[in-house]
Order: structure tokens, then C-alpha cells, then sequence
């Protein structure tokens, strides 16, 4: 070997969007052996008849109250993210901070279902727990967002201010404006989003769309079932024409009065009082001597049986359905893209393509699991099915909305079909892909934690029998060992991203919803 040869260092494996995309293929090739991903139930045929004959003959007399289960839903809907995208706001004002980054990593990596289960415990079933519910994750959310539009946004409008001119002003004038068009629109999203967690808090008692839907599916009741979903995808196929920028301020006034209409229910102080001082203690520590060496070999004993028992395995679990969910994701994303695009599939073929993935990306994920696991039998087959098609749903959305922006833009005589799909549009849009996927990672990561309420055995099956056994102490220690995952998934995937140069938000945007 020649000594210029020896001398060479070591390649390496170079960062590029292919090479991302064969590791996280790759990962989950791995972890398939690890996997409960067999078919338990012994005839699934007969399970999805049930529900098929169900959603044939929706019932809507038998809803008596689904007006005001609607009113409800959309009233938390709106208060939680006014409130949330505001909080989300300010702290992105200082995502710089680490501090401020971990604080917005810790409120989004509670799922909202999880908020309202704790908050529960002090506040009962009132408006506050639902509002703050969904307000405390998307706080988190914003603030990641918001920032990473803030970071994004041209600086070169403030590196030609007037030497002198001061950072409030130069951010009021320079950086805010840039960011602001695709920070509304954003914001407008997350409203949608907002109507899907506001179904989501019903399954713990609050009286939304969810708490209707669980009722009526516990009944075996499966035309009400279906008018009830049917009211929600109706809500959420239309939200593009009622829901306006200027009309925002009207509807959180309308959110307050609906929300107000609940009454109001005091909270029993003595109980607060006791969940945040007693109740969240590590059982080891209460009332005991924090000088005695036993009290601290107790604290020790019951955290490895937290941690041991319960945590490694939950994470395990967690991270399996995670990663294979990310595979089934990105394949529904590629593929499902192109039926919103008319050059691709047809004028007839992308309106039946929006009505397929606004079904997927509106159902509630667990709600997806949950029909799939009647169907196909507990295992975490249904969990990777249901999650990898909602998230896949969400960004083939995404994508298939700039796709159709770029196949008006090409001259007449350009290709359609699967050429242009293949040689024009997934190019094009593998970049924004990738960007998306990498965020909605810590979000699969979330959501694989609470499909564990199914009966998966993810880190949120853990978390449920605590608060439902009321050891706050132990489901506090469960959240963290989640909020630690997600904080990972979320520092790897800004790395990946920063190594990529993707720009998930910022650049297009305002290209993917027009403005209103």
C-alpha cells in the first residue's frame, strides 16, 4: 500500500437523503424480530363486517346531544390554541436558551390525553382541565416552530439597519414580518389539529365529539359511531372555508362564552394541595427522614422497580413502534401524495384522494389503533398500521398541496401521470419530505406512548395503571423517562436536519396554504 494511501484518514459515511433514508429503513429492518406484529384474532373478516355495517347506516336521532358535543369541541379547540399558540409565541422569543428549548420539549412531549389525565386529579372535570390539556403541549409545539421560523427567516433586512437601532426594533421591523405570513398560517393549521385533540380529551370524560364516540363504541352502537365521525370529518374537510385569520378574534370570544356555559366548577383546594405536595412525592420520601440511609436505599429499591420493570421494557416497546411506524409513514406520505395532484390522478381522483386522507389524518390515531386492533387482535401490528397511516395521511397532505402548486407551474406540454409523478414531483419534494418526517418523528414517538392506553405494552400502558391506581409518584417518573426519549429523538433530528440543510417550515409555507 502506498504510504499516501496509508496516510488517508478513514471515510466516512457520508450525510445525504438517501443514506438517511436506508438507516431508518435499515433500523426498523432490525427491530422487526422484536416485534408482536402477528394477527391474533382468528377472524378479523367478521370484526370489520360489524363496522362496515355500521358506517352504512349512520344513525344521527340517536346522537341527542351532538349539536352541543360539536359546540364543545370547537370551543376547546380554539381557547387551547389561542392560548397555546401565545404561550408557544413568547418562548420561542428565547428558543436560543436551553432552558426555554427543554421546557417547550417537556410540555410537548406529554401528550394532551396524559395533561388531561393529570390535571384531572387536581381540577376535576372543568374547562380549565380541557383548555390547559391542549394548550400545555402546544405551547411546546409553537414554541419549536415558531423559532425555527424566527431562525429561518432572511437576515438580511436587519444586517442593513442603521448601526445604533435597537433589538426590539430590529426584530418588530426586520425578522417578525418575514416570519409572520407563514407563522399565521401555521397557526391556522394547528387549529385543525386543535379539533382532533379536542376529541381526543373526551375519552377521559370532558364532553366533546370523543366522549360521545368512546360512549357510543363501548355500546357496540356502531350507527351512531358513524354519524358521530361523519360530523367530525365534515368539520374538519370544510375547516378551509370557515376558518379565516380575521374571524379568530370572534371565534375565541364565541370559545369563552360556549366554554363559560359549563359552569364553573371550584376546585377542591385540599385536594390540590395534596395531589402537588403528597400525591407526586415518590412514596419512599413521604413523611419520612431524608437523613436516614434506609429512606434513601427505599428510594433507590422502588426506582429500579419503576425503571426496571416498567420503564425499560415500556421504552423498548415504545421505540419499536416508533421506528417502524416511521417506515409505514413514509411510504403512505410518498404515495399518497399524488392523489391530491390532478395531473397525476385526475380531476375525480385527487377529490376522492382529499376525502381518503382527510378520513385518515382527521381520525384520532388511537381511534385508528383501536378499530385495528378489534379487527386484527392486540398485538403491535395495529399500532404501526394506525400510526404509520394518520402521520403518513398528515404529510402527504402537506406534500400533495406543493405538489399540485408545482404541477400548475409546468409548461402545457409536460408529462402527467406516473412520469410526472416520478420524475418531477418526488425530486422536487423529497427535501420537504424528509423535513417533515423528521419532525413528525418526536410526534410517532408521543403517540406510540399513548396508544399504550389500547393495552400495547408502550410506555403509556404504564403511565394509564399508575394514574388509574392513582400513583402519581410513578407516573411522574414514566412521563420523564418519555419527555428523555423525546428530547433525544428531537436533538438527533435537528442535527439531521441542520446536516441536510432542510428547512421544515420557513420556505414554503406560505407556498402550501394560500393565504387568507
Amino acid at each position: 500500500m502506498p504510504a499516501e494511501a496509508a496516510a488517508m484518514p478513514p471515510r466516512r459515511l457520508a450525510l445525504t437523503r438517501g443514506n438517511v433514508c436506508l438507516l431508518f429503513v435499515g433500523i426498523a429492518v432490525v427491530l422487526v424480530p422484536f416485534a408482536d406484529l402477528a394477527v391474533a384474532n382468528a377472524n378479523p373478516w367478521a370484526a370489520l363486517s360489524k363496522f362496515a355495517a355500521g358506517f352504512l347506516a349512520p344513525d344521527f336521532a340517536a346522537v341527542s346531544d351532538l349539536g352541543r358535543a360539536v359546540l364543545l369541541t370547537l370551543a376547546f379547540a380554539v381557547a387551547g390554541v389561542a392560548l397555546g399558540g401565545a404561550a408557544g409565541f413568547a418562548l420561542a422569543l428565547a428558543s436560543r436558551s436551553r432552558g426555554v428549548r427543554g421546557l417547550a420539549t417537556t410540555l410537548r412531549s406529554i401528550h394532551e390525553l396524559f395533561w388531561a389525565l393529570l390535571l384531572m386529579q387536581p381540577f376535576g372535570p372543568s374547562a380549565l382541565t380541557g383548555v390547559l390539556a391542549i394548550a400545555l403541549p402546544y405551547a411546546g409545539i409553537f414554541a419549536k416552530v415558531y423559532g425555527e421560523m424566527l431562525e429561518e427567516a432572511d437576515r438580511r433586512p436587519a444586517d442593513v439597519l442603521p448601526k445604533g437601532t435597537g433589538a426590539v426594533s430590529a426584530f418588530l421591523y426586520a425578522r417578525l414580518p418575514l416570519a409572520l405570513a407563514p407563522m399565521k398560517v401555521y397557526g391556522l393549521y394547528r387549529v385543525e389539529c386543535g379539533i382532533r385533540s379536542s376529541a381526543v380529551i373526551g375519552f377521559v370524560g370532558l364532553p366533546t365529539l370523543g366522549f360521545e364516540l368512546d360512549s357510543f363504541f363501548r355500546q357496540g352502537e356502531y350507527g351512531a359511531v358513524a354519524a358521530i365521525l361523519l360530523t367530525y370529518y365534515l368539520l374538519i374537510g370544510t375547516i378551509r372555508w370557515w376558518m379565516r385569520a380575521k374571524l379568530l378574534p370572534l371565534y375565541f370570544a364565541a370559545a369563552l362564552a360556549v366554554l363559560l356555559s359549563l359552569g364553573t366548577v371550584s376546585p377542591d383546594w385540599a385536594n390540590v394541595v395534596r395531589v402537588f405536595t403528597v400525591d407526586i412525592v415518590p412514596a419512599p420520601l413521604r413523611g419520612a427522614d431524608l437523613f436516614a440511609p434506609a429512606t434513601w436505599a427505599a428510594l433507590a429499591a422502588w426506582l429500579k422497580i419503576v425503571l426496571v420493570d416498567q420503564a425499560a421494557p415500556g421504552l423498548v416497546a415504545t421505540f419499536v413502534v416508533t421506528q417502524l411506524t416511521l417506515v409505514v409513514m413514509g411510504i403512505v406520505a410518498l404515495g399518497g401524495f399524488a392523489l391530491l395532484v390532478r395531473n397525476v390522478v385526475g380531476r375525480i381522483g385527487a377529490r376522492a384522494g382529499h376525502v381518503v386522507l382527510v378520513v385518515l389524518r382527521s381520525t384520532p390515531e388511537y381511534m385508528l389503533a383501536y378499530l385495528a386492533l378489534q379487527v386484527l387482535g392486540p398485538s403491535m401490528l395495529p399500532a404501526v398500521i394506525a400510526l404509520g397511516l394518520h402521520n403518513g395521511a398528515i404529510i402527504a397532505h402537506l406534500l400533495g398541496r406543493e405538489g399540485e402548486r408545482l404541477s400548475q407551474t409546468l409548461r402545457p406540454d409536460a408529462p402527467r401521470g406516473l412520469d410526472l409523478y416520478g420524475y418531477e414531483l418526488v425530486p422536487r419534494l423529497f427535501g420537504p419530505f424528509l423535513a417533515y418526517a423528521c419532525y413528525r418523528w418526536e410526534i410517532v414517538m408521543r403517540e406510540s406512548a399513548i396508544v399504550g392506553i389500547l393495552g400495547v405494552a408502550t410506555l403509556g400502558f404504564f403511565i394509564d395503571s399508575a394514574i388509574a391506581e392513582i400513583r402519581l409518584d410513578r407516573a411522574l417518573v414514566l412521563i420523564a423517562v418519555t419527555v428523555a426519549a423525546t428530547a433525544a429523538i428531537d436533538f438527533v433530528s435537528r442535527r439531521i436536519r441542520a446536516g441536510l440543510a432542510l428547512g421544515a417550515f420557513g420556505g414554503v409555507a406560505a407556498q402550501r396554504f394560500p393565504a387568507r
